[in-house]
């Protein structure tokens, strides 16, 4: 009788070990990032779920895709764990459970967001069990970077593998200057492919097996698609590391100093009168330190000044202005009809505004309400947040005295395309500006590490300023001259260089993606034909 139970037991724990281990490896893969930044695992985290996708889900049924769906919703709901940090909204109104619920709410739907991807991603591989490996390798790379390519498409987007590697791994993330971030996620898939199928096809293996000795045979796949693998990744490391290398011109005539003011303002107190006192008293005096420094601009964060454009003029912040002649970036709200935007205005040295960007990237139900027509009524039941919101339009261009800079606004670091446009279109330096005050210290990190990435693919200079961190300064290789610390009040003068050069990816745009899925599409159609 006990060992009928034992038994029962070991067949319970095997057929579970599947569901455990997808989750165990996608939570791997989550900790690549802020905090814990392991980078390197990044290029072995998927291994187990390929292996367990081609020998094994492939049999299992109705229950192939939880793995995959289990992965997913490991990595992305521990990547993007930092989303807890808007709870209580208590300072915005919302009760401490109806926060709660917003809260567990937006976590739950990208953690399940991500968990779809990837099964979708498995649906294709459990499909291509019976077919050669390379094909697989082939196939697989491409439809990950094709559903990253659709996903990133819309509204809602921020953990592509390929921000695992930042900042810890710069080399790396330098192939994006060749086809986007998609080239660093295409290298990661394409390695971790190559080491599963070195596992798959070992020696003295079958196959398709079990999950109780795919998992548990001793380590003797030492062959082919191992070395393959280990050749491509040291392959990929040197590409980036010429990238990596090449020296960045700094020329006299492009250089521009940029002051940054970082005012330390919680969002809590922002709204308020005593916040937008000291909103006011930390942007200007921190403006008048920087121009006193000799700086040609101030850089400040989104929303420094929570007003409207027809208010700005009197603030003391623009009559410092016009007492110092340095050119400022002010963050505020900008007006249009009986809706509002996020907008960052340039004034000159006269204090008069000549630009201004609207932020083009809203988050969804934090800046604005997907189907406002049919979720708009429960949203505002559950949060008095303003739901009239609007985002600039997709093809601004922001033109400042010292030429046309590539402007971002806080959720918008995520969306490589609009740097990349930008760039195209003759911006010769980013300028950022973030709030991340709402959140845990992971995510302003993590918002870091994108804006490197994007400073990278453009090969431009760029001037990040947030409301309480991090505040930096990147160079074009990634390299950070100086970041600010957290929850502090902090000015910084740093040089940076306008640039008009151009990479293959903002000539070009995302032309690996396209390539991989045609190839392996066409591969597939010609092994096709000739089996039968």
């Amino acid at each position: 009788m006990q060992k009928k139970q034992n038994k029962k037991q070991r067949e319970r724990l095997t057929a579970l070990l599947p569901y455990l281990i997808a989750l165990a490896s996608g939570i791997l893969m989550g900790l690549t990032v802020a905090p814990v930044g392991a980078w390197f695992l990044a290029w072995i985290a998927l291994v187990p779920l390929w292996v367990l996708v081609v020998t094994v889900t492939s049999t299992k049924g109705k229950n192939q895709f939880l793995p995959p769906f289990l992965w997913g919703i490991g990595y992305h709901g521990v990547a993007l764990s930092w989303i807890t940090g808007i709870h209580p909204m208590t300072w915005l109104g919302v009760p401490w459970l109806p926060s709660l619920a917003i809260t567990l709410f937006c976590w739950g739907f990208i953690s399940v967001l991500g968990g779809i991807f990837v099964a979708i991603w498995a649906a294709v591989m459990v499909r291509l069990a019976g077919q050669k490996p390379w094909l697989r390798i082939l196939i697989g790379t491409a439809i990950w970077c094709g559903l990253e390519s659709l996903w990133s498409a819309g509204p809602l987007w921020w953990s592509s593998l390929a921000y695992t590697q930042s900042p810890h791994n710069l080399v790396i993330v330098h192939l994006g200057q060749l086809s986007g971030p998609n080239t660093v996620t295409a290298a990661i898939v394409a390695v971790n492919g190559l080491i599963a199928e070195g596992w798959i096809n070992r020696r003295g293996t079958e196959g398709t097996e079990k999950i109780s000795s795919v998992f548990s045979a001793p380590l003797r796949f030492v062959n082919k698609y191992l070395a393959i693998a280990t050749g491509l990744l040291i392959s990929l490391h040197l590409i980036g590391f010429i990238l990596y290398s090449r020296p960045i011109a700094q020329l006299p005539e492009a250089a521009l100093k940029v002051g940054i003011v970082q005012g330390n303002i919680p969002n809590r107190l922002l709204r308020s009168s005593e916040g937008f006192r000291r909103a006011q008293e930390n942007y200007t005096s921190g403006y008048i330190t920087l121009a006193n420094q000799g700086v040609d601009a101030v850089l400040t964060p989104e929303g420094a000044l929570p007003i409207f454009q027809r208010n700005l003029l009197g603030t003391a912040l623009v009559a410092a202005v016009k007492e110092k002649g340095v050119v400022a970036w002010i963050g505020a709200f900008g007006e249009r009809g009986d809706s509002y935007t996020i907008s960052l205005f340039t004034f000159n040295s006269k204090g008069e505004i000549v630009s201004r960007y609207d932020k083009a990237k809203l988050v969804p139900l934090g800046e604005y309400i997907p189907f406002e027509g049919i979720l708009g009524g429960l949203v505002q039941r559950l949060s008095p947040l303003d739901a009239h919101q609007v985002p600039g339009s997709a093809n601004q261009l922001f033109d400042t005295p010292f030429g046309r800079a590539i402007a971002s606004i806080c959720y918008e670091s995520a969306f490589p395309e609009q740097f990349r446009r930008q760039a195209a279109m003759g911006g010769q330096f980013i300028l950022s500006s973030s709030n991340d005050a709402h959140y845990t210290a992971s995510m302003p990190f993590q918002h870091h590490a994108q804006d490197i990435m994007r400073a990278i693919e453009t090969d431009r200079w760029s001037a990040r300023a947030t409301n309480t961190g991090y505040s930096a300064f990147v160079d074009p290789h990634g390299k950070t001259l100086w970041m600010s610390g957290y929850n502090t009040y902090e000015t910084h003068a740093e040089t940076i260089y306008r640039r008009q050069t151009q990479t293959l990816y903002v000539r070009w745009n995302d032309w690996l993606t396209p390539l991989l899925l045609i190839s392996s599409g066409g591969a597939w159609l010609i092994i096709r034909g000739m089996n039968k």
